[in-house]
């Protein structure tokens, strides 16, 4: 599955997305599953302090490295001043509101294009509620990560809050934060 299958046909655009194209991928897969299969990479360097920086470019589609990525995303993390850091940048919980909330639009706007749903603007607001003695180890009965998060989504739109509310269910990390997955954790020293 390439971007390319859909350069012969017009490309027609609801919401600045290529519906065709869109269109495209969601016959490769259903054509073949394995086309919609999807792995992510970063890799991830200490700084110092609090600082630390991810590399993100390479995936795979479809079973094969992903060649159209010709630049690396580098992101900082660090912790605020309270919590020990220098503030250089927004600390790991901080990017998975981020994370939510950028997924949620992504997929509100892609569904509704494909469903011809016009969107003219999408605004919203994410907060998370977290317990540091968890994270401190300071109680074994306080969760170390969120116990609770929320997000408020504006969407200027004719579709119901309703409807626009289904689509943004579709969420990878919608469906990531909001049920429990295993994490295979392993730490090696050198």
């Amino acid at each position: 599955m390439t971007p390319q299958t859909a350069v012969a046909q017009q490309p027609d655009e609801t919401n600045g997305v290529d519906v065709n194209l869109l269109l495209d991928t969601i016959r490769d897969i259903e054509d073949d599953a394995d086309n919609a299969k999807l792995q992510f990479r970063a890799t991830n360097k200490w700084i110092d302090g609090g600082l630390n920086r991810s590399t993100i470019k390479e995936f795979d589609i479809a079973g094969q490295k992903d060649e159209t990525r010709t630049q690396a995303f580098v992101l900082d993390a660090d912790e605020p001043l309270p919590l020990a850091g220098v503030d250089s940048a927004p600390n790991p919980v901080e990017f998975i509101l981020h994370a939510l909330v950028g997924c949620l639009t992504t997929t509100v706007v892609y569904h509704a294009a494909i469903h011809g749903i016009e969107i003219e603007a999408i605004d919203s607001e994410v907060e998370g509620d977290l317990d540091a003695r968890g994270v401190l180890g300071l109680s074994e009965d306080v969760r170390k990560g969120f116990h609770h998060v929320r997000v408020k989504m504006r969407v200027k739109s004719d579709a119901s809050a309703e409807r626009l509310k289904e689509l943004a269910q579709y969420s990878a990390v919608y469906d990531t934060i909001s049920k429990s997955l295993p994490v295979d954790l392993v730490v090696e020293t050198y």
